[in-house]
């Protein structure tokens, strides 16, 4: 038999080169796992007995003052009201109804900080009209309503 002996020779700095790519290689795969991980915590809702109660999009129900039409939007994600707005409120319809943009903008700080409707108050003399406004949100809110 014939054994032949080979003979490497390696330089250091080809296996210093060859130490930091392969650590940097590791380095983006753990990047990329912790990135592109699915995390439970964050997955979940805040309120464990809120699970995707809404279907992500920009609901509306209309309201008719007078001659004029008002549509409230509400504007959801899988679990949470993030706006509720008047489109389009004109001119007429604020000097008409003075009470409707602030009783909506008070209603709408509620919602958002609450996320419920349950737990929204009235101010004695915007009721009415805050009523009104509720039961549009509440037949928007239905719309976005996942089914379960």
């Amino acid at each position: 038999m014939s054994a032949k002996t080979k003979i490497i020779v390696l330089r250091m700095k080809e296996i210093i080169y060859t130490a930091v790519f392969a650590g940097l290689a590791l380095l983006l795969v753990a990047l990329f796992f912790f990135m592109f991980r699915r995390d439970k915590a964050s997955s979940e809702p805040a309120n464990p007995s809120q699970e995707a109660s809404y279907i992500p999009g920009v609901y509306s129900a209309s309201i008719k003052l007078a001659n004029e039409q008002i549509n409230v939007e509400v504007t959801v994600d899988a679990d949470e009201i993030t706006s509720v707005a008047l489109k389009p409120l004109s001119e007429s319809v604020a000097a008409m109804y003075p009470l409707v943009e602030p009783a909506m903008q008070d209603l709408a700080g509620q919602i958002l900080k609450c996320q419920s409707l349950e737990s929204v108050t009235c101010q004695e003399e915007q009721k009415y009209t805050s009523s009104m406004l509720l039961n549009a949100v509440e037949r928007a809110l239905d719309k976005a309503r996942a089914e379960r």
